[in-house]
């Protein structure tokens, strides 16, 4: 998975007057969890848009500004302003390479199912899938082949498999599926009454 750099300052200020003030100069205050103790962070609103606008997911690497320390981690929650969306406070939590972590990764679709050849319609009902696995081994996305999904058949996440790997999510939530149509009904009908196309 590829490895986000963010820059970061040790806030030695905390309570609500602290983060309004934060706020006030545009960045945030923020906490990283998972070490040997919990480290109270800022961040610009700036260095925040890398993470808050891309549809990737990444590992950060959060480095202290003025100091030659950094942490290993993962997003763990945004809290945002429920009128402007503005990112109001951040948890991040701290990762080492022995410890398996859990993510959520991008659901990629490839190929081109049968059922969709037969006149269905592929619908994406996942686009993103729990994983937990050591970090190394944390994928950018998960593809998953369509080829031999049939007309009116889901692809559930028990029926993948991924090596270093576990998929979190409930076994039978359903991750694609091809649907009926007009269009495949149609084609299903013809198939059915052979003599009738013939007369017509």
């Amino acid at each position: 998975m590829n490895v986000l750099e963010l820059n970061v300052s040790v806030r030695t200020e905390t309570g609500k007057k602290a983060a309004k003030k934060f706020r006030k100069n545009e960045s945030v205050p923020c906490v990283l969890y998972g070490g040997k103790e919990n480290v109270n962070l800022v961040i610009t609103e700036r260095e925040v848009r890398q993470l808050i606008f891309t549809p990737k997911v990444y590992l950060l690497k959060l480095n202290v500004e003025g100091t030659e320390k950094s942490y290993n981690a993962i997003l763990q929650e945004i809290q945002y302003h429920p009128l402007s969306d503005k990112p109001l406070h951040i948890d991040f939590f701290e990762i080492s390479d022995s410890k398996k972590i859990t993510m959520k990764v991008p659901v990629q679709l490839e190929g081109f199912a049968a059922g969709v050849k037969a006149g269905g319609k592929l619908v994406q009902t996942k686009r993103l899938l729990a994983v937990k696995s050591l970090p190394k081994d944390m994928p950018d996305n998960l593809t998953v082949d369509v080829t031999e999904l049939g007309l009116g058949k889901s692809l559930r996440v028990g029926d993948l498999n991924f090596p270093d790997m576990e998929l979190m999510d409930i076994k039978n939530d359903v991750v694609a599926a091809v649907r009926a149509t007009r269009t495949s009904k149609g084609n299903e009908g013809a198939a059915e009454n052979p003599a009738a196309n013939a007369a017509s």
